[in-house]
């Protein structure tokens, strides 16, 4: 159900996290929707207070208080005998409350499929794409023995299991195999003692046989093939599903939740259900995509894990990956571990121990709320977060794939080309913005930090617009898509975003040195920048949030400016608080000199270019 501005004047979303619950009112303010208060407390899901609603509660009050203040007008409330007043009546209530939560650990799932790279992947996806944490995917090609699964679905008590495996019309036999290993297993849900539930998608010729497999030992529930058919992927159904008994299941059993649900109306009384916190980022990511007809990647790197989202092609196929074991203060270790110390240290502008650098990793795991006190631990912070964005995104990449075990028929140039089911979709020369959050990101002490944080990890190709999400609200405005996506689109760029600027990147190999891009700027007030970048530079054109360069860019013989491989462009760049990026370090590959004697240098000339350290620490 959506409605309109004349509905919907005044809105509180919240977002209960594991630790805090963060609140936001937007208003239709002179004509449009604007976020104009946050409030935020302790979230209160766990002992002594045991119930969700008190810390939605004190961030509400926050609101109020500072809505007061702000209106000059004592007489402001949202809340009354302990809820929303809804529709508002004048300076009392509120027309809509929604939110979203990932307290208490989220959404946590098992997927189980017949081939793993097959309908267990496709699964997988719709699991990810709900927002849930996919523990375990169980496949009958997995390699394990039968006993193992079993004592593996026992040991990790999921919230929900999602059953997929073979296309309709096809062979049952397998996935009603897999039925009998969960039903085997006898499964437990994490969260109170009752029947764990399980979504059937897969061959709805085998729906009769896992019934009568299933009914007695879990919760069932059927739904329509997630694989139809090899070539055809139909995830909706599953997603929707698993958002229904996120809430009937995991949130009525969690401390308060039955409360909150209750609060959570339109202007009409409508319930508007909570959804996962990772579902709401992808929720407005999807919205904008649609909108301005682009696609899109975000990031949120978090102390504990780093989830990708991602926007592509005509069709905006949606994927989340979600890297748990990439972060920056409780996994901070596992970066170290799976970058490999050099990867970490060619990022570092100056000499440093190993020792030393590995126990300022083991310090920030130990203590995972301190932040960096001096400069040197700042570049150093940021130079793992580049490695834990990079492996997270490359994750990302294997993951959001055209479907694996599909026929079709190929032209003569794909048969040279090699191209075959389960490439990749993500096209970083077809990416026009490139959105980061979690605090490395949203709150490093300069914005020029972020734009070089995420030029370094994710290589952006071509034209792309950078942006970071300033407070973190996606997830309140995901959730709020649900009743107005105006509301939802016109916050999510004119107060979630803040827009760094632009990064321009001609793909391709150069020398050192030698000619690479022409570019001419015609910037805002008739001035003009016009250079001859060799390869292997930076440069960085002040240009204001808000504001345009007209560019004419010509590239060198064997680099190429967009998908087309046109060598010279003429285009509008958007401007940030930071400015228009020209990269002509190369692209495919981008190639960093092993020995610190060369790196060493080129770093520290890469930085000054962008402002990104005092100069103090770049000499």
């Amino acid at each position: 159900m959506q409605y309109d501005e004349k509905r919907l004047t005044r809105i509180v979303a919240t977002d209960c996290g594991s630790t805090t619950t963060k609140a936001i009112l937007i208003e239709w303010v002179d004509g449009e929707f604007r976020q104009t208060i946050r409030g935020e407390a302790p979230t209160t899901v766990e002992a002594p207070l045991n119930d969700v609603t008190k810390g939605v509660e004190n961030a509400t009050q926050e609101l109020e208080e500072l809505a007061r203040l702000k209106y000059k007008n004592p007489n402001i409330k949202f809340m009354e005998d302990g809820k929303f007043v809804i529709p508002r009546k004048g300076d009392i209530g509120v027309d809509a409350y929604v939110s979203t939560s990932s307290a208490g650990g989220g959404l946590q799932m098992m997927v189980t499929g017949v081939v793993a790279s097959m309908t267990g992947e496709s699964a997988e996806r719709a699991a990810l794409g709900a927002g849930a944490i996919v523990m375990d995917l169980i496949a009958s090609n997995d390699k394990r023995m039968n006993h193992e699964k079993i004592e593996r679905i026992r040991q990790l008590r999921p919230d929900m299991i999602l059953m997929a495996g073979g296309e309709d019309g096809g062979t049952i036999k397998h996935v009603v195999e897999m039925a009998e290993l969960v039903a085997g297993a006898d499964p437990r849900s994490r969260l109170g003692s009752n029947k764990l539930p399980v979504i059937y998608a897969g061959n709805k010729d085998a729906q009769t046989a896992i019934s009568e497999t299933l009914q007695d030992k879990v919760d069932l529930m059927l739904t329509d093939n997630l694989r139809p058919k090899l070539e055809q992927e139909n995830l909706g159904p599953a997603r929707d599903k698993i958002h229904d008994l996120f809430m009937e299941h995991v949130m009525k059993q969690a401390p308060g939740y039955d409360k909150l649900m209750s609060w959570t109306v339109g202007p009409d009384h409508d319930q508007v259900p909570i959804m996962p916190t990772p579902a709401a980022v992808g929720n407005i990511m999807q919205a904008i995509a649609k909108d301005e007809s682009i696609e899109v990647v975000g990031v949120d790197i978090g102390g504990a894990t780093t989830d990708v989202f991602s926007v592509f092609t005509e069709d905006h196929v949606f994927n989340r990956t979600v890297s748990a074991n990439l972060g920056m203060s409780y996994s901070i270790s596992n970066v170290l571990a799976s970058s490999g110390l050099e990867n970490i240290l060619r990022w570092v502008p100056f000499d440093i121990d190993e020792n030393e650098l590995r126990n300022m990793i083991k310090n920030k795991m130990i203590r995972p709320t301190t932040i960096p006190s001096l400069l040197e631990e700042l570049v150093l912070e940021q130079a793992i977060a580049k490695e834990a964005l990079r492996l997270a995104f490359q994750q990302h990449k294997e993951f959001a794939v055209t479907l694996k075990g599909t026929q079709r028929q190929r032209d003569i140039s794909e048969a040279f080309s090699q191209s075959t089911s389960g490439n990749t979709i993500v096209n970083m020369m077809t990416l026009n913005l490139l959105v980061g959050s979690g605090g490395v990101l949203s709150h490093a002490p300069r914005r020029h930090q972020s734009v070089m944080m995420m030029i370094d990890a994710f290589l952006p190709e071509g034209v792309t617009r950078l942006a970071v999400d300033s407070i973190f609200m996606m997830p309140h405005l995901g959730v709020l898509s649900e009743i107005s996506t105006k509301a939802a689109t016109e916050v999510f760029r004119k107060d979630c975003m803040v827009y760094l600027g632009s990064c321009v990147a001609p793909v391709g190999k150069g020398k050192i040195g030698k000619p690479s891009l022409y570019a001419k700027l015609e910037l805002p007030g008739g001035k003009v920048w016009e250079q001859d970048i060799p390869f292997g530079e930076i440069r960085l054109i002040p240009c204001g949030e808000g504001e345009v360069a007209k560019a004419t860019l010509k590239a060198a013989p064997g680099l190429w400016l967009d998908k087309e491989k046109n060598r010279e462009l003429t285009i509008d760049l958007h401007g940030g608080v930071v400015g228009i990026v020209l990269d002509t370090r190369g692209r495919q590959p981008f190639v960093l000199p092993t020995d610190a004697a060369s790196r060493v240098p080129l770093l520290k000339k890469w930085m000054k270019e962008l402002q990104a350290y005092p100069e103090t620490i770049l000499v």
